[in-house]
């Protein structure tokens, strides 16, 4: 009986402990943020953030005259003091666990990333689930300004776009904050980010009604990656380039890839469905060596030849033919670019001697990208067409000139 009572009581004590939430938040009382931007113009930082307005985005509240989502800008010596700073003007505290998209501008990533980082990754609200990219060619706090259709919050029409980019069209890189300090912690690889720029005037993206337009003045549009050297952004990857870098790291889960007809008139387009990337480096004669090859399988997704024979073994396999001497081509292309340009192993080559040869490393790990840059890589590239689509030859062909 002592031994129930006993328990009965304990068992009171501990439900007195769990009883409430000690910091619970109310919803009325925060300011949800979706989506940042930072700037660094002088010594100050400048942070911009964008907040949803509730009773906007509420199912059935659609139709005022509000934006939205509002921005928010403070400076501060720390972004940590900006962020405080901003709850003198927007009445609750910012709240950041549901941020989607963080935008650093251009400027602050060409003077190092270091102490943006350490903020993001040591706020213990912040997830890191979110995409990072860099402003190209314009403030990061412009970009949180335009407002887009489709998606009434810009910040989640950021983050799926990125997204669905990445997955098919393959020059974007869809990046958390996670992996952006890896990348740049990690020895014998250089990180890259996608660059985002403002198509358009930006006086007009403020206006709620540019977005009601068919053709809207401005819109925002994923561009290239911007290569970095430790958490220093040094050059920018076109398009091409991009993809390539893509292919050599096994990212590219679907694209086009276009090859010419044989008449010159006109091209095939080859859509992607299939990649599968080896890159290897070893050590020969005291000197590093690289390969990478790459394996696409793909399908005829459009024809403009007139005369091509979809039917036959021979157009298949000549269709297969050029397709990998062009994405060699790129491929070497981009890497002649990181050797000779930007000197920087984007690719992660000094991760594989790192692993296949720890000793050797260990000697060239400080200058690493100087050996990169004389390093000798080898290319190949297998590209298999499995399905023509549901026709044969192109109509083109009974189409009199």
């Amino acid at each position: 009986m002592k031994r129930k009572s006993a328990l009965f009581i304990t068992t009171l004590l501990l439900l007195n402990l769990l009883s409430g939430c000690w910091n619970r938040r109310e919803m009325n009382e925060l300011a949800i943020t979706v989506g940042m931007a930072i700037d660094k113009p002088d010594d100050q930082f400048i942070i911009t953030t964008q907040v949803v307005n509730p009773g906007q985005v509420a199912a059935g509240q659609g139709g005022g005259q509000k934006t939205p989502v509002t921005t928010y800008q403070e400076k501060g010596d720390t972004i940590f003091e900006a962020i405080r700073r901003m709850t003198t003007v927007t009445a609750r505290k910012l709240y950041f666990p549901h941020i989607r998209i963080l935008i650093i501008s251009e400027e602050l990533a060409e003077k190092g990333l270091g102490e943006a980082l350490d903020f993001l990754s040591r706020d213990h609200e912040l997830r890191s689930d979110f995409y990072v990219v860099i402003a190209k060619d314009t403030k990061a706090e412009n970009v949180l300004k335009v407002l887009t259709g489709l998606d009434d919050i810009p910040a989640n029409k950021l983050f799926t776009a990125l997204e669905t980019s990445e997955k098919a069209w393959a020059p974007s890189r869809a990046v958390t904050l996670d992996e952006l300090i890896g990348d740049i912690l990690t020895e014998g690889k250089e990180a890259q980010l996608t660059g985002l720029q403002i198509m358009g005037d930006i006086k007009e993206a403020e206006k709620s009604e540019h977005v009601q337009e068919i053709e809207p003045d401005v819109h925002l549009k994923y561009s290239g990656l911007a290569v970095f050297k430790g958490d220093k952004l040094i050059g920018w990857l076109n398009e091409e380039d991009s993809k390539s870098v893509n292919y050599v790291l096994g990212n590219v889960k679907s694209t086009i890839g276009e090859v010419t007809c044989p008449d010159d008139k006109g091209k095939t387009a080859i859509e992607v469905i299939r990649t599968k990337a080896d890159l290897k480096a070893k050590v020969e004669n005291g000197s590093p060596k690289g390969t990478i090859k790459v394996q696409i399988e793909g399908n005829v997704g459009d024809v403009q030849c007139r005369k091509l024979d979809l039917s036959k073994t021979k157009t298949i396999e000549e269709l297969e033919k050029q397709s990998e001497k062009i994405v060699k081509e790129l491929i070497e292309s981009t890497i002649a670019k990181a050797q000779e340009e930007f000197k920087a192993d984007i690719f992660g080559f000094g991760e594989a001697i790192h692993r296949s040869d720890p000793d050797y490393w260990k000697k060239v790990k400080k200058e690493w990208n100087e050996k990169f840059a004389d390093m000798p890589i080898e290319v190949k590239a297998e590209v298999k067409i499995r399905r023509v689509g549901t026709i044969g030859n192109s109509p083109l062909e009974d189409i009199k000139e």
